[in-house]
């Protein structure tokens, strides 16, 4: 005879299909609609496994209004109960969830609401890498709540690419050039809301290094992905070419930031106009000065341009003061 699974098992069963679905599409060469499937799958399969949590801890996650002492639930027009979203699930004080994996969700759950009714357009090349730490956020968070035997790794293997990734692409990737406004806005608005701490946290965003190997006997390269400990002579190697490409990721200011930390260092003067006919009188967004770039229609300024803000004021001696 069958065995007859529990409410809680049924939830975790659903919670892991919809999340190797998502893996499943993601990964596949002839799907078009990637990001927006791998979205909307992994946040029911995230909604599911908190579900299947609060089932077995006694929290109630339907919604209902009391009234003396009374529960009255909510329900749909049909029936059935109306219960948590994913977003009110993270927001619970019994959420198991640690704060860096919400803030990817959250950030997942953002951008659906900003790509829910158009077309998102190369959304996969920039933003893999969050969707890689939601995957991996999963399955470490399945293993904890319910045990080593609901993972998903063994399922799982890594995708095979059909281009290498040039410096110039790599380039156009952090410049999201042809994301809708909307979209880009939200990323970059999304990404300055962070902490250092917390936007570097592999938890947030999975980012690895990637160097071709080229070795000098056979049987050296077999592996697509190999991982070497971090005291050792190859790590070392490798931590001198990531110090170089940290270099070159350098961090965008906007304009209200640059002339807010100018207040905040003492120069209460020197405001927006300011900071307008300053750059303007010294045409800094001109090419090849290399203050600031143009991201989907909004300038961003590089430290470039704050220290030459900052030596500015201080030549003004008490003007801004």
């Amino acid at each position: 005879m069958k065995k007859i699974k529990s409410f809680k098992e049924e939830l975790l069963v659903k919670s892991r299909e919809a999340m190797l679905c998502a893996v499943q599409i993601f990964n596949n060469p002839n799907m078009k609609f990637k990001s927006e499937s791998f979205i909307v799958l992994s946040n029911i399969a995230w909604m599911y496994l908190l579900h299947a949590y609060y089932k077995g801890n006694k929290v109630e996650y339907r919604y209902y209004k009391e009234n003396n002492g009374i529960r009255r639930y909510d329900k749909t027009k049909k029936g059935a109960f109306k219960c948590w979203e994913l977003e009110r699930c993270l927001d619970d004080s019994a959420c198991p969830i640690d704060p860096v994996a919400k803030s990817n969700l959250k950030f997942l759950i953002g951008l659906r609401h900003e790509i829910e009714h158009q077309m998102s357009r190369r959304v996969d090349d920039y933003l893999s890498a969050r969707f890689q730490a939601c995957c991996l956020n999963y399955n470490t968070h399945i293993k904890t709540m319910f045990g080593e035997s609901y993972s998903i790794d063994k399922y799982l293997s890594f995708s095979l690419q059909f281009s290498t990734i040039d410096e110039d692409h790599a380039t156009q990737l952090r410049q999201f050039t042809d994301l809708p406004k909307n979209i880009s806005s939200y990323i970059n608005a999304f990404d300055e809301s962070l902490t250092d701490e917390e936007y570097n946290d592999i938890r947030y965003s999975y980012r690895v290094l990637y160097v071709p190997k080229l070795v000098n006997h056979k049987g050296q390269a077999d592996k697509v992905i190999e991982f070497i400990k971090a005291d050792s002579p190859e790590a070392a190697s490798l931590n001198q070419e990531y110090v170089v490409i940290k270099e070159k990721e350098k961090r965008k200011y906007l304009p209200t930031d640059i002339w807010k930390e100018m207040q905040n260092q003492g120069y209460s003067k020197f405001g927006s106009h300011q900071h307008t006919m300053l750059w303007k009188g010294l045409n800094a967004k001109v090419a090849g000065k290399n203050y600031g770039i143009l991201v989907a229609k909004q300038w961003y300024w590089y430290d470039t341009w704050l220290k030459e803000v900052q030596k500015h004021c201080l030549e003004s001696g008490e003007l801004y003061r």
